[in-house]
C-alpha cells in the first residue's frame, strides 16, 4: 500500500475515533445521552465549576465537543471542528489541571489528549477519504485554519479566564475537580 494511502487511512481512523468520542461526550451534555446530564444536568455541573453563565457555557461545551466530533468524522471543515474541539477541551483542562496531569488522580491528561488530537487533525488536514477532500477542500485552506484556531483561543482564554475570576470572587479555591 503506498504511503500516501497508509496516511490518509491513519487520519481517517483518527478522525472517526476521537470524533466520535467527542460526539459523544458533546450528546451527554447537550441531550442527556450516554448517561449525561442533559442541558440542565450540565448546566448545573458547568455553575458548580465556575463557569458562567451556566447554561450559555453548557450549549457552548457540548456545540464545541458534539459539533466538532461530527465535523472531524465527517471529514468536513477540519479546520473548525479542530479548534471548536480543542477550544472545548481548554475549558475541560482547566477544571482538571489543579488535580494534577494523569486523569487516575482527577487529573487533565484525558481531555488534553482528546484537545491535542482534534487540534493536531484540525492542522493536519482530513485526508482523502472525507467530505473536506471531495468538495476541494473548500473549507479546509489555510486562511480557514489561521482563524478557526484563532477564534477558538481567544474564546477559550476568555472563557477560562472569566472562570477563574468568578471563582476568586466567590472565594473558592481551584483545586476542585468535579467530573466534567
Amino acid at each position: 500500500m503506498p504511503y500516501s494511502h497508509r496516511k490518509d487511512i491513519g487520519l481517517l481512523a483518527l478522525r472517526l475515533g476521537t470524533g466520535g468520542v467527542l460526539l459523544a461526550h458533546g450528546a451527554q451534555k447537550l441531550l442527556g445521552w450516554f448517561g449525561g446530564g442533559g442541558i440542565e444536568g450540565t448546566t448545573a455541573a458547568m455553575e458548580s465549576m465556575g463557569f458562567t453563565p451556566g447554561r450559555e457555557n453548557a450549549i457552548a461545551a457540548g456545540l464545541g465537543e458534539a459539533g466538532g466530533g461530527a465535523l472531524l468524522v465527517l471529514g468536513l471543515a477540519t479546520p473548525v471542528a479542530g479548534a471548536a474541539a480543542a477550544g472545548a477541551m481548554a475549558g475541560a483542562v482547566s477544571v482538571h489541571a489543579p488535580a494534577g496531569f494523569f486523569f487516575q488522580q482527577g487529573g487533565f491528561e484525558y481531555p488534553a489528549f482528546l484537545g491535542f488530537v482534534a487540534a493536531g487533525l484540525g492542522l493536519a488536514g482530513p485526508g482523502c477519504y472525507s467530505i473536506d477532500a471531495v468538495s476541494g477542500h473548500r473549507l479546509n485552506r489555510p486562511s480557514t485554519v489561521l482563524l478557526a484556531f484563532a477564534v477558538s483561543a481567544a474564546a477559550a482564554v476568555v472563557v477560562v479566564n472569566r472562570r477563574m475570576a468568578t471563582l476568586a470572587s466567590a472565594g473558592e479555591p481551584l483545586d476542585e475537580s468535579p467530573a466534567g
